[in-house]
C-alpha cells in the first residue's frame, strides 16, 4: 500500500536532508509481501481473509486461492490477519526487504483442548439437508418479485464510466523514452489492486441516460441525455464501434438472470434456477447489524475450470430473500482466455415497499497474455442507478418512437460545468484528465507513427492523408487461371471529401496475361463517411476480374494469399464485367435496404465451359449477359459492430439477423438475355445454453422463376481452401451443386469446455469442444435440368468426361463435424465428414480444417 506522507516545511526540510546526508530512511521506504494463508488443521488455502497494516487501518483480502501480495511504503512492522471463524494472527514485517510471510490460522473451535475429534477425510458436500442450499432455493423461489419487471411501471436515471487502461506497466517500460515528457499519461494506484500499480488509460466513455420500462405491453425504453468519450483519429479507430465493443464486454449485471453476460461469454448466475446444480453453497456468517438481518452466503463452483463465478451474497431475511450486496469473481484456472482477474461489486437500495433495487455496480477485469505477469489491459465499468420511482406511468410521448434507445441531439455536446453538477460522484482528478491526456497522446508523433503501423497490420491500408492504399493481404496472390496475380489498389478517405468516396485496384495475371480493374465513386447522401453508421449512399462501379463460381467468403477478399491454396482441381473460374449502382440506406433500428441495378457479363475460364446443347457437343457460348434489379432487405434489431476498413465485424448476440432478397432479370434492357426472379431469404440466430455454451443456427432458403442455364441459378457455396468456413460446404467442391429451389440449415454448437473440462490432465489445456451439422436439400426443375432437357444448359464435365455439376436429385446434402477449439487459445481444428452424394468424381468424404479465432 502506499501512503501519502503530509508533513510541514520543516519536517520535509530534516527529510530531505537525512536523505542526502544518509541515503536512507525508514519514511517512504517501500516493502514487498506476499504469502499464503491456509487453514492451520486442514491446511486447506483461505480466499478472501482479510489483512491490516497495523497502524495505517489500510489492507485487503486474498485473492480465491488464499494468496496476497502487497507494497507497504513507510515504516509499518507489523500485518494483522484474520478471517471468520478463526483466531487473529499477527505477523513481524521487516521494513525495506521482500519477503514471503505464509501464514496458518487456527480455527476458533479450536481453543477447547480437551478433546480432539479427527475426521478420517471430510464429507462430500451435498445439497441434501444442506442449509445453505435450502437458503439459495428460497432465494430463487422469490427472484420473480425481486425483480424489476414484478412492477408495472418502473423509471430511474442510469450513470455509466467505463475506463480502459494498458495495466500491470512496469517502472522500465513507463521510463521508456516515448514517455519521457508525458508521465502525467500515467495513473497509480494501489498495488493489491486489479491492474497493478501503474495504469496508462487509453479509454473513457461517460454516459447520463433516464431509462422507463413498462410491464404491459412489455417495453423499455432508454434516452441518453449525454455521452461523453475520447475520441480517436477516426482514420485509425471506429469510434463508436469501439464504445459497441466495450458496452459488449461490460454488458450490465442482472444477478436475477439465469445467465450473466462477461466478456462477450455466458456465466451461469448463481442463483439461476439450476445452480445448486452447478455450485456449491456455503453459510458463512450472520450479519445482524443490519436490518433486515443478512446472511452471508459464499458460494464455489464445483469445478474450478467450469465457466462459473465463486464469491459472496448476502441475502435478506425478511421473507424477500432478495440480494443486498453481492461479490462476483472467477477461479484463475477458469476456461477463460486472457482474463487475469475479475471483480464485480453489486450494491442494491430498499425501495418504500420494502423491496430492493440495484444502486451500484462495478466490474472490473483485467487481461492479459499470460495470466501471471506482463503488461495487460484493464477494463473497469461503474454504474450508478438512481431517482427510481415506481408504478407511476410516465407521459405518453416516452413512448411515441418506436426505437428502444434515443439519443438527444447534443447529448454529446455537454459542457464540463454539466457533468460535474450530473455525476452522482465527483470523478478524481486524474480520472478528470484522462479526455485531454489523450487528446493529448494523439499529437505525439511516435503514437501517430505507432497507429498507423498497427493499423497496417490489422486492417491491410497505409494511410497517405487524402488517399489510403490497401489492403495489403491482396497485393500478391495466385491461381490456377491467372497463376502469379499482382494487385495495387486503394481508396479516397474523408480528408479528401465527406461527401464523394472513391476506391480502385488494377490487377494482372502472369498465365493469362490480362488486367484486372475495379472503379467506383460514391456519394454520401448523410455528409457522413460512407462507412458509419447509419449508411446512406449512392454507389457507381465497374469492375473486370476474376471469380469462382459459388464461392461466397465471410470478412475476407477472393484474392486474399492465404486462399490461394486450394485442395483438388479448381481451374474453373470466370471473367466477370459487372456495371453497377446502388443505392444504400440504413437506420437507427438497424433496418436497412439496398436498391441495385446490375448489368453483369460472365466468360469461361480454364477448363469451364458454357454448352448450351447436349446434341451439339461443341454448341458453346462465350458470354452470357444479364441485366438485373434487386431489393435487398435487412432487420438486425441490437445487432453492435466494429467497422474496420472494409468490412464490419458482428459482436455476434442472442438477437436474430433477417435477410431478404428478391433479384428480377430484365430481358431486352441493356443487352439482357433472360427473364426471371429470384427470391432468398435467410435468419441467423445465436442460442445461449448456459453451461452447455451456445449454437448459432442459420435457416436459409432460395427460389428461381425461369428457364435459365446453371450460372444463373442457385450455385450453392463450397469450400476448396483447408481453412474452416462457417457458412460454406466444407467437403463440396466448387460449381457441385446447383439449384433453382432449395431449403438448408446450418448449427454449429460450441461447447465452451464444459465435457474437456472435467477430463483430468486435458482440462489444464483449456481445450473446447464444437460439433457442426450442415443440411441441404433442393432441386432443378425439369426446365432447368439437362438430365430432363436436352435443350437446358449442360453441366460441366471433366477431362475424363464425368460430370461434375450435379442436382441434389438423390435427397439432401449432408455434411458434419466435430472440432477441438481454443488450441493455444486462437486455433479451431474439425474433423469434417461428408455423409452423401459420395460417389461424386473428385470428392473427399473428410477431411480436416483449421480456423483462426481470437475469442475470449
Amino acid at each position: 500500500m502506499y501512503k501519502k506522507l503530509t508533513h510541514s516545511i520543516i519536517v520535509k526540510s530534516i527529510f530531505m536532508f537525512m536523505m542526502t546526508l544518509y541515503g536512507f530512511s525508514a519514511f517512504g521506504q517501500k516493502t514487498s509481501v506476499k504469502g499464503t494463508v491456509i487453514d492451520a488443521t486442514t491446511k486447506e488455502t483461505i480466499p478472501y481473509a482479510s489483512f491490516i497494516i497495523t497502524g495505517s487501518g489500510k489492507g485487503g483480502k486474498t485473492d480465491v486461492n488464499g494468496q496476497y501480495n502487497i507494497t507497504i511504503e513507510g515504516n509499518y512492522t507489523q500485518l494483522k490477519f484474520s478471517y471468520i471463524g478463526y483466531k487473529s494472527q499477527l505477523r513481524t514485517v521487516k521494513p525495506g526487504i521482500a519477503q514471503t510471510i505464509n501464514v496458518q490460522l487456527q480455527s476458533e473451535a479450536m481453543q477447547m483442548n480437551e478433546v480432539v475429534i479427527k475426521a478420517a477425510k471430510r464429507p462430500p458436500y451435498r445439497n441434501k439437508n444442506n442449509p445453505a442450499v435450502e437458503l439459495i432455493r428460497n432465494v430463487i423461489a422469490n427472484k420473480s418479485k425481486n425483480r424489476m419487471e414484478s412492477y408495472d411501471y418502473v423509471a430511474y436515471k442510469k450513470y455509466e464510466r467505463m475506463l480502459f487502461s494498458m495495466s500491470n506497466l512496469s517502472d522500465k517500460f513507463k521510463s521508456k523514452k516515448i514517455f519521457r515528457n508525458y508521465q502525467f499519461l500515467f495513473q497509480e494506484q494501489d498495488s493489491t489492486k486489479i491492474g497493478g500499480k501503474n495504469l496508462l488509460p487509453v479509454f473513457q466513455q461517460e454516459k447520463l441516460s433516464e431509462n422507463y420500462f413498462r410491464k404491459n405491453p412489455e417495453k423499455m425504453k432508454t434516452v441518453v441525455i449525454a455521452d461523453k468519450q475520447v475520441n480517436f483519429d477516426e482514420k485509425f479507430v471506429d469510434n463508436q464501434g469501439l464504445s459497441s465493443y466495450f458496452d459488449r464486454m461490460y454488458q450490465d449485471i442482472d444477478i436475477y438472470d439465469n445467465n450473466i453476460s462477461v466478456v462477450s461469454n455466458l456465466l451461469l448466475s448463481p442463483i439461476a434456477d439450476g445452480a445448486p446444480t452447478f455450485y456449491k453453497f456455503f453459510i458463512t456468517d450472520t450479519i445482524k447489524t443490519e436490518q433486515p438481518q443478512l446472511i452471508e452466503l459464499s458460494f464455489t463452483p464445483r469445478g474450478k475450470m467450469d465457466m462459473l463465478f465463486e464469491g459472496k451474497l448476502y441475502v435478506t431475511m425478511d421473507g424477500n430473500y432478495a440480494v443486498q450486496n453481492a461479490y462476483l469473481t472467477v477461479n484463475k484456472s477458469i476456461n477463460l482466455n486472457f482474463v487475469r482477474g475479475l471483480e464485480a461489486k453489486l450494491e442494491f437500495e430498499q425501495n418504500p415497499d420494502k423491496r430492493y433495487h440495484l444502486s451500484k455496480s462495478n466490474l472490473i477485469v483485467d487481461f492479459g497474455i499470460t495470466k501471471k505477469s506482463g503488461t495487460g489491459f484493464t477494463g473497469e465499468r461503474t454504474v450508478t442507478f438512481k431517482d427510481y420511482t415506481i408504478n407511476q406511468p410516465p407521459v405518453d410521448s416516452i413512448y411515441k418512437t418506436a426505437a428502444p434507445l434515443v439519443v438527444v441531439p447534443d447529448a454529446t455536446q455537454k459542457s464540463d460545468e454539466f457533468w460535474a453538477s450530473n455525476r452522482p460522484e465527483a470523478l478524481s482528478l486524474s480520472s478528470n484528465r484522462v479526455y485531454h491526456n489523450l487528446d493529448t497522446l494523439q499529437t505525439i508523433p511516435s503514437f501517430k507513427r505507432t497507429l498507423d503501423i498497427v493499423t497496417l497490420f490489422f486492417a491491410g491500408y497505409k494511410d497517405f492523408g487524402p488517399f489510403e492504399m490497401g489492403p495489403v493481404n491482396t497485393f500478391y496472390s495466385f491461381n490456377s487461371v491467372e497463376g502469379f496475380r499482382a494487385r495495387l489498389g486503394g481508396r479516397t478517405t474523408t480528408a479528401l471529401s465527406k461527401r464523394y468516396y472513391f476506391e480502385t485496384y488494377a490487377a494482372y495475371g502472369v498465365e493469362d496475361k490480362k488486367w484486372k480493374y475495379f472503379l467506383s465513386g460514391t456519394y454520401s447522401l448523410n455528409n457522413k463517411s460512407i462507412y458509419a453508421f447509419p449508411q446512406s449512399y449512392v454507389r457507381a462501379s465497374f469492375q473486370r476480374d476474376t471469380k469462382i463460381p459459388g464461392q461466397e467468403l465471410q470478412f475476407v477478399q477472393e484474392d486474399n494469399f492465404l486462399l490461394s491454396f486450394k485442395r483438388g482441381e479448381n481451374n474453373m473460374m470466370l471473367y466477370n464485367d459487372f456495371y453497377r449502382v446502388d443505392y444504400v440506406r440504413e437506420f437507427e433500428n438497424h433496418f436497412s435496404y439496398t436498391v441495385g441495378l446490375r448489368k453483369w457479363s460472365q466468360t469461361p475460364a480454364g477448363s469451364l465451359y458454357f454448352n448450351n446443347s447436349s446434341e451439339t457437343l461443341f454448341s458453346r457460348t462465350n458470354q452470357i449477359n444479364t441485366s438485373e434489379i434487386s431489393v435487398n432487405l435487412r432487420y438486425a434489431p441490437h445487432e453492435r459492430f466494429y467497422q474496420g476498413k472494409v468490412y464490419r465485424t458482428p459482436l455476434v448476440d442472442k438477437y436474430p439477423i433477417f435477410n431478404l432478397r428478391y433479384t428480377a432479370g430484365l430481358k431486352g434492357v441493356l443487352g439482357g438475355e433472360y427473364n426471371y426472379h429470384n427470391f432468398m431469404a435467410s435468419a441467423d440466430k445465436r442460442f445461449y445454453l448456459s453451461q452447455f455454451g451456445y449454437t448459432d443456427v442459420t435457416l436459409e432458403g432460395g427460389y428461381n422463376v425461369g428457364k435459365l442455364p446453371f450460372p444463373l441459378l442457385s450455385i450453392h457455396r463450397a469450400n476448396q481452401t483447408y481453412a474452416y468456413q462457417l457458412q460454406s460446404y466444407n467437403l463440396m467442391n466448387f460449381l457441385e451443386f446447383v439449384s433453382d429451389h432449395y431449403a438448408s440449415v446450418n448449427i454449429d454448437q460450441n461447447f465452451n469446455g464444459f465435457f474437456f473440462n472435467k477430463i483430468p490432465l486435458i482440462q489444464h489445456l483449456k481445450l473446447r469442444e464444437v460439433m457442426s451439422f450442415k443440411a441441404m436439400y433442393g432441386g432443378l426443375r425439369n426446365e432447368n435440368n439437362p438430365n430432363k432437357n436436352t435443350d437446358a444448359m449442360q453441366f460441366v464435365r471433366n477431362t475424363d468426361g464425368q460430370t461434375i455439376t450435379h442436382a441434389l436429385d438423390n435427397g439432401p446434402y449432408i455434411e458434419g463435424s466435430v472440432g477441438v477449439g481454443n488450441i493455444f487459445k486462437i486455433l479451431r481444428v474439425d474433423a469434417v465428414k461428408r455423409f452423401s452424394y459420395l460417389d461424386n468424381p473428385g470428392v473427399s468424404d473428410w477431411g480436416i480444417r483449421a480456423r483462426v479465432k481470437f475469442d475470449f
